[in-house]
């Protein structure tokens, strides 16, 4: 998509990434001024499962919501709290832009130094063609602007880096990272995790998915876990988006073929329940994932 038209003016993808990456150092601004005097709530819910929201979710939120409807009032908006939802006014295309204004609530409740983030992607038509996600403690940003091929980690919101994958370097010589415990792994992972020959070691982390899957972007770990559960478009377009880009594939295990297949998740503005395992890794590295059928099998 060369640009993007909005009440009859042509945008292009530079304004277009230009602005995303200021929502997102705005966010992480605000976020960060509320370390220590933020107050948190209980969210209400249907499950088991106990959630929070704090004032500074809603401080980050309403940045992001007053700059898209300023700046792109025929864009829709779909944003995490408080179920934000505006529709787009376009006539010839779906456009929207996802925010999950703070990425890892509760490690931030608990003032973590680490696992927090803030996430704005752009989706076209079912195309995630934008997305940046922001750690919020190193206030580094990660992403990509539309008509790019390139994704950039901006440290210290000047000086940029261009990410790239080094297709050499052997799964054995890294790290798969969880989000779980290794016990809550399907058997193919778990067999993966103890065979001593697939990958180099395991770590387990938690809060923020987009700074966790940022650790894949960075090559500081050669695979990521991610287990069945729910997934929200304000979650999942950022770090499908980027991942993509960069060439990484979501792998799930096929029972009939014994290997993992490429599987990627759907983009669509709903929640949706994935029921299926993923291990998401680099493309140049889906025939060593599966070169070893006697282990798994």
């Amino acid at each position: 998509m060369e640009a993007v038209r909005t009440y009859g003016e042509m945008v292009n993808g530079h304004l277009i990434g230009i602005f995303m990456k200021e929502m997102v150092r705005r966010a992480i601004v605000e976020i960060r001024r509320q370390r220590l005097i933020f107050e948190f709530t209980e969210k209400a819910s249907r499950t088991k499962a106990i959630d929070y929201f704090t004032t500074a979710d809603t401080a980050a939120q309403a940045i992001y919501q007053r700059g898209v409807t300023e700046d792109f009032p025929s864009f829709g908006i779909i944003a995490e709290e408080a179920g934000l939802s505006i529709p787009c006014k376009q006539k010839d295309r779906n456009i929207y832009f996802t925010v999950d204004p703070l990425d890892g609530t509760k490690a931030y409740i608990r003032r973590q130094s680490h696992g927090i983030g803030t996430m704005i992607s752009l989706v076209c038509d079912g195309e995630v063609i934008a997305a940046f996600v922001g750690d919020v403690m190193t206030q580094e940003i990660y992403g990509y602007r539309p008509d790019s091929d390139k994704v950039h980690r901006i440290m210290e919101y000047e000086t940029h880096e261009c990410l790239e994958i080094d297709p050499s370097r052997p799964l054995s010589d890294q790290y798969i990272l969880l989000r779980d415990a290794p016990g809550l792994c399907s058997d193919p992972v778990q067999t993966l995790l103890g065979t001593g020959c697939f990958f180099r070691g395991l770590e387990v982390t938690g809060g923020s998915i987009g700074i966790t899957m940022a650790r894949l972007w960075k090559s500081e770990v050669g695979a990521v876990v991610l287990r069945p559960g729910d997934e929200t478009p304000w979650d999942l377009c950022p770090i499908l988006g980027i991942s993509e880009k960069l060439g990484f594939r979501f792998m799930a295990y096929n029972e009939n073929s014994r290997q993992f297949e490429n599987r990627p998740p759907l983009v669509t503005p709903e929640k949706q329940q994935r029921d299926y395992e993923v291990i998401v890794v680099h493309e140049s590295r889906v025939a060593e994932l599966n070169g070893w059928p006697e282990i798994i099998r």
